[in-house]
Parts: structure tokens; sequence; C-alpha cells
């Protein structure tokens, strides 16, 4: 699995690196962060819709675009993915250890 998001990172980052003429990546960075954010945005309520309807490979499509414009945006943002994947990484070893919520007497 990390092959794919390794090799659609390196994709994006040599995009923006080495900008190629009629590339939709290129166009992103040219537009910039408002215009990688409107499309995050747009593909993750893309995401909703398609989950709500129930169509699995809808969503997962969807899905696909999200990560692509997430991968774009923290490209952008000079966040590696590495960094990502680091703190992926130590929550996941938190999974399972539920913390203790404060209990309020909502009599008083």
């Amino acid at each position: 699995m990390n092959n794919a998001l390794e090799g659609l990172y390196r994709v994006v980052q040599e995009r923006k690196t080495h900008p190629a003429e009629g590339s939709y990546t290129c166009y992103l960075f040219e537009q910039g962060i408002d215009k990688i954010l409107k499309k995050c945005g747009e593909e993750c309520a893309e995401v909703i819709i398609a989950a709500k309807n129930g169509k699995k490979e809808d969503t997962e499509n969807e899905l696909c675009d999200l990560f692509y414009h997430l991968t774009v945006l923290m490209t952008e943002q000079e966040i590696l993915l590495g960094e990502v994947m680091d703190i992926l990484e130590q929550r996941s070893r938190k999974i399972g250890n539920l913390k203790t919520f404060r209990q309020t007497d909502r009599n008083t």
C-alpha cells in the first residue's frame, strides 16, 4: 500500500520541481494554495456523497481523488510523506488505549 502513495508523492513532487506543460498538477501549483484547498474540499464532499450513496466503487474512486489532492497540498506545504507516515505509525500504537473521559455531574 505504501508504494502507491510513495509513487504518487514522488510524481507530485517532480511536477512541482520540474513543471510539465499541460499537467493538471502543475496547474494546481500555478493557481496556488486557495485552488488546492478548494479542490481538497470538493473531493472530500464527493467522498461523503459517494459513501452516502453506498456505491463502493464510486467511494473508492473519490477517495483516490482526495488522496491525490491531499498529496498536492502536502507538497505545496512542504510536508513530507514520511513525516505523515511517522505520525500515523505513532497513532497506530495508541489504538485500544481509550482515554478516560472526565465525568461531570450535570446536577450541580
